[in-house]
């Protein structure tokens, strides 16, 4: 028999990643209008796949956990966002992009912690 917090953690993992593929999808968007400037099918349909095993994700994860506590962790697609906009992109990381940081962090391991 499953553990209800081993659901849960099992639903958080989920949605972790999901968040990570939503971000993905919207990298791989932006590398298109980088690179060449213009409707490139495969730049568009690799980020729609990524972006769609994302969003399978985030229904699985559903499965497992209370939905006041799993969407938030869905906002750590900002957080990867960050990150991966610097080392693909050169974006600059600011004190206040950090400190933006550091609340989504905190609101999700609070939000994660209040779940049941």
């Amino acid at each position: 028999m499953k553990t209800r917090e081993g659901n849960t953690l099992k639903g958080l993992f989920l949605m972790l990643f999901c968040s990570l593929c939503l971000c993905g999808g919207q990298l791989i968007w932006k590398w298109m209008w980088k690179s060449a400037p213009g409707l490139n099918g495969l730049y568009l349909f690799s980020g729609f796949a990524v972006y769609g095993i994302g969003a399978v994700l985030m229904i699985l994860a559903y499965r497992y956990g209370e939905l006041s506590v799993l969407q938030p962790v869905n906002s750590m697609s900002y957080v990867y966002s960050l990150f991966l906009g610097t080392l693909v992109f050169g974006e600059e990381i600011t004190a206040f992009k950090l400190a933006g940081v550091a609340a989504i962090m905190g609101g999700v391991v609070l939000l994660a912690r209040g779940g049941r």
